[in-house]
């Protein structure tokens, strides 16, 4: 049977910036234990996995294929999007490259998950309900009232509502009922099923994504095709639509690494990057801090960034504001 790892990794991490840049985004930096979250993902899922397909962009697909030449992934396949359109599209393209009946575990390139038999465990109950015909996606148990997440009300393995990412209160409140999980944004089904239900719900998204995919050459996929797909992501097109969803309760410890609140839970007291209760990340020069607490402080060669830690999810603001004024800095 064939099992596909379809890695997803066209994102720009903008929360991360500047670390976090166009020419080298947060799927790419060594900064986790001196490997990267790409790395991580494909070793990870290698142990259910017989292959990788990786969709990206052409700013980072050679990126992609320096880490899977150097972990000796030689049988892998990747698809270069010409400019992003949303995963809808992403997971078309992968969808159309393999055979119906292949199983498809599409993950985020930039996840951080550990517990790997509990991870493992959650990936087997999901093939179980694909090769059913099921559309699965992953939930995770909340541990505390997560406002940057989305969420996804369940009974056991069905669906109720996916819901859009809450404020502060509504987090609280999902957390006391106790039926919502988090939207982790990985999902596995068969092929064919995807693009059926993606052709019944969708059938411009299905249909200019095969006109692209099909004008591809080694892979590369045409400028002027893509721009005529429309951009809207899988949950959106299909999850939230089809009468075929199910989703898996996982328990396996899991993060975005979507912004610095992340990091800053991630990198333990006592490690290089904490110093005095703030994250230092980037600097090479002795940094104090006084009379200040969860801060991080972020230094480039071009840029410096320093922010409270529970204003993390801002700094895409900066980063969509420097578009405009500066783009050199997102480079």
């Amino acid at each position: 049977m064939k099992i596909v790892n379809v890695i997803l990794s066209g994102g720009v991490g903008s929360r991360l910036w500047p670390l976090s840049r166009k020419s080298k985004p947060k799927q790419y930096l060594p900064i986790f234990e001196g490997q990267s979250l790409f790395e991580k993902t494909v070793i990870r899922n290698s142990k259910v996995c017989n292959q990788v397909m990786v969709v990206g962009g052409v700013d980072n697909y050679q990126l992609s294929r320096d880490i899977l030449n150097k972990n000796e992934n030689a049988d892998y396949l990747e698809l270069v999007e010409a400019a992003p359109r949303n995963t809808a599209a992403a997971i078309a393209f992968a969808a159309s490259s393999l055979p119906e009946d292949a199983i498809m575990l599409v993950t985020p390139s930039d996840h951080l998950i550990g517990d790997q038999e509990v991870y493992d465990a959650s990936i087997d109950q999901a093939i179980d309900m694909a090769k059913k015909g099921f559309l699965v996606t992953f939930g995770l148990i909340p541990n505390k009232p997560e406002t940057g997440f989305g969420y996804i009300e369940h009974e056991g393995n069905d669906v109720i509502s996916f819901r859009e990412k809450p404020g502060l209160a509504q987090a609280e409140s999902y957390l006391e009922q106790g039926n919502f999980l988090w939207n982790s944004g990985m999902f596995c089904f068969e092929a064919g099923t995807y693009l059926n239900e993606l052709k019944k719900h969708e059938p411009e998204v299905y249909e200019t994504s095969l006109v692209a995919l099909e004008n591809a050459k080694d892979g590369f996929l045409p400028l002027d095709l893509s721009m005529k797909i429309p951009s809207i992501s899988v949950d959106y097109a299909v999850m939230e639509k089809s009468n075929k969803i199910k989703v898996v309760p996982s328990s396996f410890s899991w993060s975005d690494m979507g912004s610095f609140e992340a990091l800053f839970d991630y990198y333990p007291e006592g490690s290089k990057e904490k110093v005095g209760g703030n994250l230092v990340l980037g600097s090479g020069k002795h940094v104090e801090f006084v009379g200040l607490e969860d801060v991080v402080l972020v230094e480039t060669k071009d840029a410096i960034l320093v922010l409270n830690r529970s204003n993390a999810q801002d700094v895409k603001k900066v980063y969509e504001r420097l578009e405009k004024e500066n783009p050199r800095l997102l480079s």
